[in-house]
């Protein structure tokens, strides 16, 4: 990208704040040198566009203004990301002391450039680092124009903004009036004749991040999974104290027109009942119905109740409905011992959790990459993902649908507003009545009931028991009988078998391991005695939850149909493994949790390699072997390098390594190296292992740095699962449900006395970018590697080169090997 060329990009938060904002910012800084651009922060969103930068505070567009970068020997001739390495003012921005009046300060400056080392860091703090600031003056011509103006003075001509709707409406709008406000600019002389040429359009490209997860064509805005994160934390507490005094908690969560939060919380915490904007209830019954549901559960013997109220919520009529007042109507009627809980802003606090690290960073590399091909007839695209995949959308069509969200519940057209939003919400929504409500009398006829085994294969995983949890919930309420066996198929071979109840599997949400026992034994121990089990209990069903083992399992079993009429019910496999090692699915529960146990600690870590200021950490995870952990862990955290099974360690890729570290320390300003960390696989090498990686790097650091190790082992296994892999648990376990049903009813069709189950009645249960699929075990073969136990082809194997690419290693070992061509020739 030549000079003239070089696209000039600016990065701005604006409305709320929310955790996840700083990662987009760092990974939209990275992204853009690394393609050769110039990146600048505004502080304060839209507002310090307006106020822009006061006279004698412009920045040269020089790398040398405010630089403290080293120049290393051999580097004088630097290239883009040495000359883009640093301005100065990161730590300004990081410490809070932008302000400061003594030495250097951001006073006066609300576009400020920034280099690489600038923004490092970052995505581990909560909140906007930049600042984020309501405008009211950007809102008029006025304010816009001074904003253009401001803009192209410093030379920037696209925008990357990370707000709400309204911020990213204001963002649209101003790339449509760019033309008429430059040319207005133009005729007052503010801009010259070449500077209009050049600056005649705007790229602009939109992120959002909004903790209620109320836009539109995007399953999660950057900042409510944290959220949720911080509301799950608190209902856990809470629930402690509720189940001593067996008391009522009636607690009030953010979400003013969306009820996203409300809804996630209350399946991932198993609330009694909740209240949302988009499904309310009738405004006549609603306190019959709740309070006839809530005693219900207290004739069981259920100690606590727990009520979740969106801040936006309202009765059919809508008539808001409010905590206080719910309180009242729980404390009058039932006689309950109750108490309001609102959690305010602590919502919106805290560091982020792994998933609103990873996904801001991938969605701030596509942000970049929409900016470069932007033309100024493509749209403004929104940055958005669908389960597993980054998306772009038009930005206005996103918005527009968002708002017809709010409109069409004013106008009190509930369906359209649950029919706006994404499939998965509706999902949800009926998972939690299907696992709150205590139905008096069972869905489903007698006929159509069955007999359903719940199996936990494997090493345990987070999500399990909230799986487990879900399928007992939903068997009861349609009429089934749900059975608990305990240790895999020892267990069933010992008779450790018994009916699950209602109550027995409410607290199992929040627990984390396996309440059921697990072990990694296949069925194939006796595969003849686990029929005649399966025949014993006249199981018409059967659920493995588990890893690689699970998947095995029941193609053990799919197999055995051939020899053993017991088997041919429908059987199917829910992925839960850290490791995320089966085959074709892209998430298994657990993974998640181990991801967060994973950032937690190594968040600890880095803080204590840094406190040392040169300090490599390698740590070592679990994962069998599979690389996810080490790789989506290695971009959660900001490791610096990472080794996987599925690319080994050799002599050469340990040479570059510290060739790496060795260049990278010395361009660290003097006395201000960071620690830094290497994720290792806890089998990525049987010869390099981690302590002879610690020792190598110990030994080639000399004086730039030291190296220390540290082994996460079991504790990746995580405590309480994270509120995302219990809310995936519900999910998945119902549609495994639902699957199990349709089969058992097209069983029940055939004539002949001994039935034959269709091959696909044995299936796995995938995410696959966009989709939930169920996928034949015998056609799951194919695409798994058996004596590896994972899948051929994993999707996140090129995030390793994402990891990479954001702690600039190509740049950094290019320039070594250019060093070393020019000695060779001298």
């Amino acid at each position: 990208m030549t000079e003239s060329k070089k696209m000039k990009l600016a990065v701005l938060t604006s409305g709320g704040d929310s955790a996840g904002m700083n990662a987009v910012v760092r990974a939209v800084v990275k992204t853009a040198i690394i393609k050769g651009c110039e990146t600048w922060i505004v502080r304060e969103g839209y507002e310090g566009l307006v106020r822009g930068n006061a006279e004698g505070h412009r920045h040269a567009h020089s790398a040398e203004k405010g630089s403290s970068s080293p120049r290393p020997k051999g580097m004088e001739h630097q290239d883009d990301f040495v000359h883009n390495l640093r301005y100065g003012d990161g730590e300004l921005l990081k410490d809070g002391t932008g302000d400061h009046p003594g030495g250097r300060t951001l006073r006066g400056r609300y576009i400020v450039r920034v280099g690489w080392d600038d923004v490092r860091g970052w995505f581990a703090e909560g909140g906007t680092l930049i600042g984020t600031a309501r405008s009211t003056a950007f809102r008029t011509w006025e304010g816009r124009l001074t904003a253009a103006h401001n803009m192209i003075k410093e030379g920037i001509d696209a925008l990357v903004v990370c707000g709400g709707d309204g911020s990213l409406t204001g963002a649209d709008v101003f790339r449509a009036e760019w033309p008429k406000l430059v040319s207005e600019l133009r005729q007052q002389g503010r801009i010259t004749e070449e500077q209009l040429t050049k600056h005649a359009h705007l790229k602009i490209v939109g992120l959002v991040g909004s903790i209620d997860n109320d836009m539109s064509m995007t399953d999660l805005t950057i900042g409510a999974p944290t959220a949720l994160h911080r509301i799950c934390e608190s209902i856990d507490n809470i629930n402690s104290t509720a189940f001593s005094h067996s008391r009522a908690f009636v607690l009030e969560v953010m979400g003013r027109h969306c009820g996203w939060l409300a809804l996630m919380a209350g399946v991932s915490c198993g609330a009694d009942f909740i209240f949302i904007p988009e499904s309310p209830p009738d405004a006549e019954r609603w306190e019959d119905e709740m309070c006839q549901m809530i005693q219900r559960h207290r004739d069981i013997g259920k100690r606590k109740t727990i009520v979740i109220v969106a801040e936006g919520a309202h009765d059919s009529k809508l008539q808001p409905i409010r905590a206080d007042f719910v309180k009242n109507v729980l404390s009058e009627r039932l006689g309950l011992d109750t108490r309001v809980t609102t959690l305010g802003h602590t919502q919106r606090g805290g560091k982020p959790c792994a998933i609103d690290r990873i996904l801001p960073t991938l969605q701030g590399v596509e942000a970049v990459e929409a900016l470069l091909e932007s033309t100024p007839d493509t749209p403004s695209y929104m940055i958005g993902v669908r389960e597993n995949k980054i998306t772009r959308v038009p930005l206005m069509d996103a918005v527009k649908r968002t708002r017809e969200v709010a409109q069409a519940i004013s106008e009190k057209d509930f369906a359209k507003a649950m029919s706006l939003r994404d499939p998965e919400f509706c999902e949800v929504l009926e998972g939690f009545y299907a696992t709150s409500m205590l139905e008096q009398e069972p869905k489903l006829p007698h006929h159509l009931r069955m007999r359903v085994a719940i199996m936990h294969v494997g090493a345990p995983a987070g999500g399990m028991n909230a799986a487990t949890r879900a399928a007992v919930r939903y068997c009861i309420r349609q009429g089934h009988k749900a059975f608990a066996v305990h240790n895999g198929f020892v267990g069933l071979l010992d008779d450790n078998v018994h009916q699950l109840s209602w109550l027995g599997v409410d607290n199992w949400m929040t627990r984390g391991g396996s309440e059921l026992g697990t072990n990694r034994k296949l069925p194939d121990i006796d595969l003849g005695a686990v029929a005649a089990k399966f025949q014993q209990y006249s199981f018409h069903a059967l659920i493995l939850i588990g890893g690689f083992e699970a998947f095995s399992s029941l193609q053990i079993l799919e197999q055995g149909r051939k020899y053993y009429p017991a088997f041919n019910i429908p059987m199917v496999h829910l992925p839960a493994t850290i490791s995320n090692n089966v085959p074709l699915t892209e998430f298994s529960l657990g993974s998640d949790t181990s991801l967060n146990a994973l950032v937690d600690a190594c968040d600890t870590i880095k803080q204590s390699a840094s406190a040392s200021r040169n300090r490599v950490f390698v740590v070592e995870t679990q994962g069998g072997k599979c690389g996810y952990l080490a790789t989506m862990g290695a971009l959660a955290t900001g490791a610096c390098i990472v080794y996987t099974p599925e690319r080994g360690i050799d002599l050469d890729m340990l040479r570059n390594d510290v060739k790496f570290l060795k260049r990278r320390y010395a361009l660290d300003a003097k006395g201000k190296s960071e620690g830094r960390l290497v994720l290792r696989n806890e089998v990525a090498s049987e010869v390099y292992t981690t302590d002879v990686i610690t020792k190598m790097f110990k030994e080639e650091g000399g004086s730039l740095f030291d190296s220390r190790s540290a082994a996460l082992g079991h504790t990746l296994q995580g405590g309480i699962p994270s509120p995302m892999d219990r809310a995936r648990a519900v999910r998945l376990s119902l549609k495994c449900m639902a699957f199990i049903e349709r089969h058992h009813q097209e069983l029940l069709k055939q004539q002949a006395r001994t039935k034959q189950a269709q091959p696909e009645s044995a299936a796995v249960i995938t995410i696959q970018g966009t989709s939930v699929q169920w996928v034949p075990v015998r056609d799951m073969v194919e695409h798994a590697d058996m004596k590896n136990r994972r899948g051929k082809h994993s999707w996140w194997e090129s995030h390793r080169d994402l990891v990479e690419a954001l702690v600039a290693r190509p740049q950094i070992l290019a320039k070594s090997m250019e060093k070393k061509a020019d000695d060779a020739t001298r």
